[in-house]
């Protein structure tokens, strides 16, 4: 299982100091004892502990979309992946629904 951590300053005040949140993340090592991620902007930072049970290399944390413009920690794994992934190509492959 792995853990997450995190800091939001929501009155939009002074950055939060990262050893803040690394020290959140070291008290659960237990958790996550694989890899350890950060992300930080002014007045946020999140922390993240992984577990790799699944994915060994390519589960670093925090992750980001193409524009880097959204980021996030999460904890979860799909261990039916091979079948989601084939029924979301196969809907891919659907023509467009309309919502009427």
């Amino acid at each position: 299982m792995c853990g997450i951590a995190g800091i939001i300053r929501i009155d939009g005040g002074e950055s939060i100091p990262r050893d803040v949140v690394k020290y959140m993340t070291d008290a659960i090592v237990h958790r996550g004892p694989d890899d350890e991620g950060f992300f930080e902007v002014p007045g946020l930072c999140l922390g993240s502990r992984r577990l790799s049970i699944i994915d060994l290399h390519n589960g670093t944390q925090p992750v980001a979309n193409e524009k880097q413009t959204v980021h996030a920690v999460f904890n979860g794994e799909l261990f039916d992946y091979p079948e989601r992934r084939l029924q979301l190509q196969q809907w891919r492959r659907l023509p467009p629904r309309h919502p009427w």
